[in-house]
């Protein structure tokens, strides 16, 4: 847990230089398979949510109470049991906010991501057609169905994480 919850020396940041080799490990990974941009919106859309994802759960991981922390070290509760009952039940919350935040930019971001990339047969080709020919009730009648699909899968995400952190800290 050291490693994770370890400060760059700025007492403002919260990201520290494991979090951007990781960055850009996966950057290096991924980038030479990004000749067609077919997959490059769910890079993009990746890579926005990765910092908010990665700070909200490091932030759970400092908020986590002390005190609990040394009752488990006085009963010498062995690691996993630690994880799975202090952290884990300490980090849930951070990650469920750390989702409601990412899903919104998410889809912006992939919807940005399309529209530059073009990928053929994509929302964001549909869109940037609309944009360029100027056909406004196109323009609109496909912000609406991002906004609506948005909605849609937020709403079913969030049902589906929210029971599944439910089901996890009541067992």
């Amino acid at each position: 847990m050291g490693i994770l919850v370890k400060n760059s020396g700025n007492p403002d940041s919260t990201c520290d230089r494991s979090g951007q080799i990781y960055t850009c490990g996966i950057f290096y990974y991924f980038v030479p398979d990004m000749d067609s941009f077919e997959n490059l919106s769910v890079f993009i859309s990746f890579l926005m949510v990765l910092p908010v994802i990665y700070t909200n759960i490091l932030e759970g991981i400092r908020q986590t109470d002390r005190k609990i922390l040394e009752m488990a070290k006085v009963f010498r509760v062995n690691l996993r049991r630690q994880i799975r009952y202090i952290y884990v039940s300490q980090v849930l919350p951070y990650f469920l906010s750390a989702c409601r935040l990412s899903l919104g930019m998410c889809w912006k971001a992939g919807v940005a991501a399309e529209v530059i990339g073009v990928p053929s047969g994509s929302i964001g080709e549909k869109l940037y057609n609309a944009k360029i020919y100027l056909n406004t009730p196109d323009l609109f009648a496909w912000t609406i169905v991002i906004i609506v699909i948005s909605f849609v899968f937020e709403k079913c995400f969030l049902g589906i994480v929210s029971r599944v952190v439910y089901m996890i800290e009541h067992r």
